[in-house]
């Protein structure tokens, strides 16, 4: 029995703690369970992931290509909300892409050239129709444009022909050439779904900022033509 202070009796210790934990007070000895664990998942994640893999996934996804004249365009034309599906779509389809490149379908395009040829042909003839619509959308103006941004569908659909990303997911995996088909596919199916989607948000949220700087139709025609110029080129590069 604890004794009796002042009027009030004295509560042992253990009792205190026991009634704390009864009242679900003990939350941080539960923080202590969880945060280990977030940590411990945050750090199986990263070791999946070298340092030069993510730097070199970075610059070649960050550099101009199919995705990052869309993008931005799309962010000029119909702003970054109406652009976050295709953003969203861009970083999953890159992520499927790059992970099915690591579980060895990288190795069997690059066995089978009239395979890779026929890819290299239909994004070839996908990449200059988009610039054939974003060069239509000079001839009107912006206020008459009746075009509509990318689905996540679409956006995802795009990745399989994308030959900027086929070309660096097969670079990238020469970073994880030594590990099993199952690791190497998660950690670049990771890398680039990730790193990507920070990518895209930058390059949409340029074009948003551009369309809103471009008030001038003049201006704005001459931007779009600049657009469609950039995606015509990566269609040619496509076989260079």
């Amino acid at each position: 029995m604890g004794r009796v202070r002042g009027g009030v009796a004295a509560v042992p210790a253990h009792a205190v703690a026991a009634a704390a934990l009864q009242r679900g007070d003990g939350g941080a000895d539960r923080d202590d369970g969880v945060r280990p664990a977030l940590r411990g998942s945050a750090a199986v994640i990263l070791g999946l992931i070298p340092v030069e893999l993510a730097v070199f996934v970075f610059a070649g996804l960050f550099s101009p290509g199919p995705n990052v004249v869309l993008l931005t365009a799309s962010g000029a034309r119909f702003g970054f909300r109406a652009t976050v599906p295709h953003v969203l779509g861009v970083a999953a389809g890159v992520g499927v892409t790059a992970g099915l490149t690591g579980l060895g379908l990288g190795a069997l395009l690059l066995a089978y050239p009239a395979l890779t040829l026929a890819l290299r042909l239909v994004a070839a003839g996908w990449i200059l129709w988009l610039a054939w619509k974003l060069f239509r959308a000079t001839r009107t103006s912006r206020a008459e444009a009746g075009d509509r941004p990318f689905t996540f569908i679409e956006a995802v659909a795009f990745q399989w022909v994308n030959p900027k990303v086929w070309a660096v997911a097969l670079a990238a995996s020469a970073f994880v050439a030594t590990r099993g088909p199952a690791e190497a596919g998660a950690a670049l199916a990771i890398a680039f779904s990730c790193i990507n989607l920070g990518v895209c948000l930058f390059w949409s949220s340029a074009g948003h900022l551009l369309g809103r700087l471009l008030s001038d139709e003049r201006l704005w025609r001459a931007f779009m033509t600049g657009m469609a110029a950039l995606m015509a080129a990566s269609a040619a590069l496509i076989f260079a």
